[in-house]
C-alpha cells in the first residue's frame, strides 16, 4: 500500500501557447502573455500546489514564442514563498555545467532552499543548431555528457575550497562555488525517462525519477526497469521520489468538460485548419457518447473531480508520489482551482 500522505502535486506553468496542437500541454492558450503566465505561477503557490515547473526550450508553440526557462524560474522564485521550484528536463547543452552548478546553488539560496534540480540531456536538436549551441548524438552520448555534469555539479555543491575536476568533456581548475546550496546535503537531483543509460544514472546519482505521460501499464513497466537498474548498483529504489508528468482536464460536470473540450477543438481548427481531431474526442465533445475519450486518456487525467481522483489513485498505489500537472484549460484558472479544492485533499 502506497503512503498517500506524502503525495505531492505540481503545477506546470504555460510558458508557451499551443492552440494549434489539439490537447497538447497548452491547447487553450491562444497567445503567450508573460504577465498571465507568471500570475498563474504565483496563484498556484498561493493555492497550495507543492511545486512549480517550467519547460526548457528556445522556441516552441504558437509563433515559436516561449519564455526562457531559467529566467522564468528565477523570477518565479522571487514571487512565491512555499512551492518547490524546478525546470522540466533542464537541457544540459543550453548552459555550461559549471555555470549550471553556480546558478542552481544561488537560486537554492535565494528561494530559501526550494530548488529541485531536474536535469536532462535535451531534445529537439533543431533548437541547439539554430542557436549555435553544442549537441551530441545519439541519446546515449548526451547521457554521457550529463553524467559528467552530475559529477561536476556534486563536486562544486559539496566540496570545500577550490575544485579541480577533469572528465572527458570538462575541466575545472580551482573553481569556487560559494555560497553552497542551502539544502543539505544539496538540492535533490531528478532525472527522467526510461532509457537504460539514464536509468543507470538515476540509480547512481539521483534522488528522484520522472516519467513523461504514460498509461498505468507503461508506468508499471518503466518502474520495473528502474528497480532493475537500482538492483544492479545495490541502490534501494525506495530512496527515490517517483514523479509523473501528466496533462489534466478537470471540470465541475460533464457538460462543462464538453464545453472546454469543444473550445480546444475550435481553437485548433482556427489556428491550424485541417488539423486532425481524434474521433473519440470529437464525439465526446459533441455529446454523442458518455465515454471519456480513450485517446486523450493516454496522456491525460480527464473528467470530473471524482473521475480524476479515480484515475490518479492507481498511480499512487503504483508508487508515484509527485505529479507534475499541465492544466489543459490554462490560462483559465478553473481547472487548477477545482483540482486543489476537490481532488488534492484526498491525499492530504
Amino acid at each position: 500500500m502506497a503512503n498517500t500522505s506524502s503525495t505531492k502535486f505540481g503545477f506546470c506553468l504555460p510558458i508557451f501557447a499551443a492552440p494549434g496542437a489539439p490537447m497538447f500541454r497548452t491547447p487553450s492558450y491562444e497567445r503567450l502573455d508573460a504577465a498571465t503566465t507568471l500570475g498563474l505561477g504565483v496563484t498556484a503557490d498561493q493555492l497550495g500546489y507543492d511545486s512549480l515547473w517550467v519547460a526548457d526550450h528556445l522556441f516552441l508553440g504558437r509563433d515559436d514564442a516561449i519564455l526562457e526557462g531559467w529566467t522564468t524560474l528565477s523570477v518565479l522564485a522571487g514571487g512565491t514563498t512555499q512551492a518547490q521550484l524546478g525546470m522540466i528536463h533542464m537541457a544540459h547543452f543550453l548552459r555550461h555545467p559549471s555555470m549550471t552548478a553556480k546558478m542552481t546553488a544561488t537560486l537554492d539560496q535565494l528561494s530559501g532552499g526550494r530548488l529541485i534540480h531536474f536535469v536532462d540531456g535535451g531534445n529537439r536538436a533543431a533548437e541547439f543548431d539554430a542557436y549555435g549551441l553544442p549537441w551530441a548524438e545519439p541519446v546515449e552520448a548526451r547521457i554521457a555528457h550529463l553524467v559528467e555534469e552530475l559529477q561536476l555539479t556534486h563536486a562544486l555543491w559539496t566540496q570545500t575550497g577550490p575544485v579541480d575536476f577533469t572528465s572527458a568533456h570538462y575541466e575545472l581548475r580551482g573553481a569556487v562555488c560559494e555560497p553552497k546550496p542551502l539544502q543539505d546535503p544539496h538540492p535533490p537531483i531528478w532525472l527522467g525517462e526510461a532509457n537504460p543509460d539514464m536509468l543507470d544514472a538515476v540509480a547512481r546519482y539521483a534522488q528522484g525519477w520522472n516519467s513523461c505521460p504514460a498509461t498505468l501499464e507503461e508506468m508499471a513497466r518503466r518502474l520495473d526497469a528502474l528497480r532493475a537498474a537500482c538492483k544492479q548498483v545495490d541502490r534501494d529504489p525506495a530512496e527515490l521520489t517517483i514523479s509523473l508528468e501528466m496533462q489534466i482536464l478537470v471540470a465541475e460536470d460533464l457538460p462543462a468538460l464538453r464545453e472546454r473540450m469543444q473550445w480546444m477543438i475550435d481553437l485548433a481548427k482556427t489556428h491550424q485548419p485541417g488539423q486532425t481531431i481524434a474521433a473519440d474526442v470529437a464525439a465526446f465533445a459533441a455529446g454523442e457518447t458518455e465515454d471519456l475519450p480513450a485517446s486523450l486518456r493516454q496522456s491525460s487525467f480527464v473528467g470530473t473531480a471524482e473521475q480524476v481522483q479515480a484515475q490518479i489513485e492507481p498511480y499512487v498505489e503504483l508508487g508515484v508520489s509527485h505529479f507534475m500537472l499541465w492544466f489543459l484549460d490554462a490560462p483559465d484558472e478553473t481547472g487548477m482551482r477545482l483540482f486543489i479544492d476537490q481532488v488534492a485533499p484526498n491525499w492530504r
